[in-house]
């Protein structure tokens, strides 16, 4: 069993090595390491993995040892365990391969997770989840009952304890309300075009346009729309032989694999958000 480190504070000398004396002091066993100074800022940011013997685990006495290590350098931090499952939830409308690709990784155990809920607000994808069988909750959203809706779903998800929500191509845009609830707790997928298309067919029109290149962008979701913290990017090439249709094929291959970098990161405890970004530790 490991125990994680997330951490970022004020940049100033020997940061590595109190950190890491803090472990050897604990007899602990560090088997990764990875830190990161953005300069401009002075600001450090670490992520460090280590050992600790079954015997030797208690989650709130290992808090209780490094919090006055934190308080003395002013970090912000987290302490997490490889053995916790992270409980997800995840978002769909009618589109599935987002949704496919998150359940099939799931299935072969890719992900460190409890899937424990697919909530909608069509049924289109209810068979879906009944094949893997994952609760599936359907809640339809109009302009009238948008606010009354979120809020079920609101506490369905704290009854449930969720830690992540997932909106794999979710195509209903979050309320503030929702949002502020579960900060950088919810992360979104979606395909991005250079220049950039806005409407209901924006592949119709990337490809009158003769676009050379597609994106998918996954990130965090702020009350700012689509300019959340950035935890994964990617693009494939266009070229004039390429229809409309085999635009949208490359765009669902990116948005999955984007979207399963991301959640890998996360899952993995090697993102970190700072001013309205990240560092992603590989």
């Amino acid at each position: 069993m490991t125990a994680i480190l997330l951490l970022s504070c004020p940049d100033k000398k020997g940061l590595v090595a109190t950190i890491s004396n803090f472990i050897l002091e604990n007899n602990w066993n560090i088997i990764n390491l990875d830190e990161h100074v953005a300069t401009d800022e002075k600001m450090f940011f670490i992520r460090v993995e280590w050992e600790i013997p079954e015997n030797d685990f208690k989650k709130e006495v290992i808090n209780l040892k490094f919090e006055p290590l934190a308080e003395k350098i002013n970090a912000t931090w987290q302490i997490k365990f490889s053995n916790d499952k992270t409980r997800m939830a995840i978002f769909v409308s009618k589109y599935d391969h987002a949704l496919q690709d998150i359940l099939w990784r799931h299935k072969i155990n890719e992900l460190n997770t409890e899937i424990v809920a697919i909530i909608s607000n069509h049924k289109d994808l209810e068979e879906l989840t009944k094949i893997y069988n994952i609760p599936f909750h359907h809640f339809p959203i109009n302009k009238e009952t948008k606010i009354f809706q979120e809020r079920k779903e609101i506490e369905l998800l704290k009854s449930l304890d969720v830690n992540v929500i997932v909106l794999a191509r979710y195509m209903q845009i979050l309320s503030d309300n929702f949002v502020t609830q579960f900060p950088n707790k919810i992360i979104n997928i979606h395909h991005s075009f250079l220049p950039a298309f806005i409407g209901s067919n924006p592949y119709k029109q990337a490809f009158e346009r003769g676009v050379k290149m597609i994106g998918a962008t996954s990130h965090f979701v702020t009350n700012n729309l689509d300019e959340g913290p950035i935890i994964a990017q990617d693009i494939i090439k266009i070229s004039h032989r390429d229809s409309v249709k085999d635009l949208i094929r490359k765009g669902r291959d990116l948005e999955r694999i984007v979207l399963a970098n991301a959640l890998h990161y996360f899952l993995e405890h090697r993102v970190l958000t700072y001013k309205g970004k990240t560092v992603v530790f590989e």
